[in-house]
């Protein structure tokens, strides 16, 4: 499986629109069982997925033996997603296996709880959003975004996501370490204050992956706009929810890889 892909999109430059083609980095879930049990579902961009589970289960006090691990593959798929099964004896595993507690790497992707495959996977009828979004008012979000930023003005090491109503007015930011928590906090907020149901367009600071867009998608955010890059599932769902993804939104130039007709 490739680390990358290259999929369409359409570039916007001063209000002038581009077909371009981009390399995309290849984000699929790799599923983790322990003596033919199911344990945990990872993120990852396939390759060197031994190595990825050793340092993993280390790290998690779940095997820290010296011997290499049994690993065998039960399923892989083409579009990168994998089945793994570990053999370890019962008397070699950790505490942190016993203690089944929350894996940390699984948690910083978003996906904390997950155990299979199909737990990420999201069988619900695509957003259809009713109104365009004018390109010409990203900027200006971004500008609001930006100036609210003030953990990231003193520490430039949080990242931020903001939600913004249909007359493009700042509902929420908020900032965290964690790009999901971030979304997590607005969408939070919101909820809180009976405003969920104003939300028009999502801006993150950072980039796009299968979280982000999930998270999106069950708030009935229909237009996701970042400041970086987005990763081949987020684009892939996207596509599948009806979730108009912008990528690279920097300044005058972006890049919609998902439903460009929702962008007037």
């Amino acid at each position: 499986m490739n680390r990358f892909l290259h999929y369409d999109g359409i570039q916007i430059n001063n209000q002038t629109r581009t077909q371009v083609t981009d390399g995309i980095v290849v984000e699929a879930g790799l599923q983790i069982n322990i003596n033919d049990e199911s344990y945990t579902v990872v993120m990852r961009t396939p390759g060197n997925d031994i190595e990825l589970i050793r340092g993993l289960l280390y790290a998690e006090d779940i095997y820290k033996g010296n011997k290499n691990l049994n690993v065998q593959v039960v399923e892989e798929k083409e579009n990168g997603f994998s089945i793994v099964n570990v053999t370890i004896p019962s008397k070699k595993l950790g505490k942190g296996y016993l203690n089944k507690r929350t894996l940390l790497s699984v948690s910083s992707c978003g996906i904390c709880g997950k155990q299979k495959l199909e737990d990420i996977e999201i069988k619900e009828a695509a957003l259809k959003n009713g109104q365009l979004l004018s390109a010409k008012y990203i900027k200006k979000m971004y500008q609001q975004m930006n100036a609210a930023q003030q953990t990231f003005q003193h520490t430039g090491g949080s990242h931020a996501a903001a939600i913004f109503d249909k007359q493009h007015q700042l509902l929420t930011i908020k900032e965290d370490i964690g790009r999901h928590n971030a979304v997590d906090k607005v969408v939070g907020q919101l909820i809180n204050d009976g405003k969920l149901q104003q939300s028009f367009c999502l801006l993150v600071s950072g980039r796009v992956s299968y979280e982000i867009i999930s998270k999106a998608f069950f708030a009935k955010i229909a237009i996701v706009i970042a400041v970086s890059a987005c990763s081949s599932l987020a684009i892939d769902y996207a596509k599948e929810l009806g979730i108009c993804l912008i990528g690279f939104s920097r300044g005058d130039k972006m890049t919609i890889y998902a439903n460009p007709s929702q962008i007037a």
